[in-house]
């Protein structure tokens, strides 16, 4: 049963945009809130931006000002509209309900010229 579909990845010349999406099950949407994550090769995966279900959201640093996540409870979607990338952006994005531990495949982004 999958759960949580990643879209949207690709590969983007720095400053460019990009609008990742991903569709989860309604069991995880309904009671978690949901975070976008990325790992970088040979990083830890790190928590990029988080949304609650009441709609309140925080970002790391190096999202700040640059990245917007939003959900849509009607779809049981959960979007980050990611601008002004740069190459150390460049990562497998995930999404999640955070404090979940179960993942799914991933969208990969590439920020190069």
């Amino acid at each position: 049963q999958v759960q949580l579909v990643e879209s949207g990845g690709g590969l983007v010349q720095p400053g460019g945009s990009l609008r990742l999406s991903c569709a989860a099950s309604g069991s995880i949407f309904r009671v978690y809130d949901m975070g976008w994550y990325r790992q970088a090769p040979g990083k830890q995966r790190e928590l990029v931006a988080a949304i609650t279900k009441g709609g309140s959201t925080t970002y790391a640093d190096s999202a700040k000002g640059r990245f917007t996540i939003s959900r849509d409870n009607a779809k049981n979607t959960v979007y980050l509209q990611m601008n002004s990338l740069k190459p150390e952006d460049t990562a497998v994005y995930y999404c999640n309900g955070v404090g979940r531990v179960t993942w799914g495949q991933g969208t990969q982004v590439t920020v190069s010229s």
